[in-house]
């Protein structure tokens, strides 16, 4: 029988993918947990990785083709220019709300107690090592490690 009666004790998020409004996503909803009391780990596999590599994490981008919200022809998002338009107008909306830069977010999660982790896996694959990563990264693990620290009830996986 369960005691738990259905309470979230712990957020696991996978980010898989280092769009601006994907990294938003998941670092908005790991934050949203630690603020709730709620524990919040990041799996960063393939190009989540991006979202914690030192030279690349302040380059992402609004992704403009394939992406249905845009509410733009696939052909007219993948003309010059217009992903860059669309994010630096992302990130002037960001600003007005007050949302830190993608550097700062990281700080803060950290600080929350949100655990970090990169993908073994894709760091391999793209020929990552653990120094490439922002300080915060408690370690480079595999999708097995991934799922045994994901044990026990009221323990929720999100894919991102």
């Amino acid at each position: 029988m369960s005691t738990n009666n259905g309470k979230i004790k712990k957020m696991m998020i996978i980010l898989s993918k280092a769009t601006i409004e994907n990294v938003y996503a998941a670092f908005v909803l790991a934050n949203g947990a630690r603020m709730e009391g709620i524990e919040a780990e990041m799996f960063c596999t393939f190009f989540g990785l991006e979202a914690i590599h030192k030279k690349k994490l302040n380059n992402l981008h609004v992704a403009t083709v394939g992406n249905p919200a845009m509410h733009i022809p696939t052909m007219i998002g993948g003309l010059p220019g217009m992903e860059a338009f669309a994010t630096h107008m992302m990130k002037k909306e960001m600003e007005k709300i007050d949302m830190p830069g993608i550097e700062e977010f990281l700080e803060i999660l950290v600080a929350s107690g949100v655990k970090i982790w990169a993908c073994k896996l894709a760091m391999d694959m793209f020929h990552y090592e653990k120094k490439d990563l922002i300080d915060g990264v408690e370690a480079v693990i595999t999708v097995g490690d991934f799922y045994q620290k994901s044990e026990g009830e009221g323990v929720h996986m999100l894919f991102i």
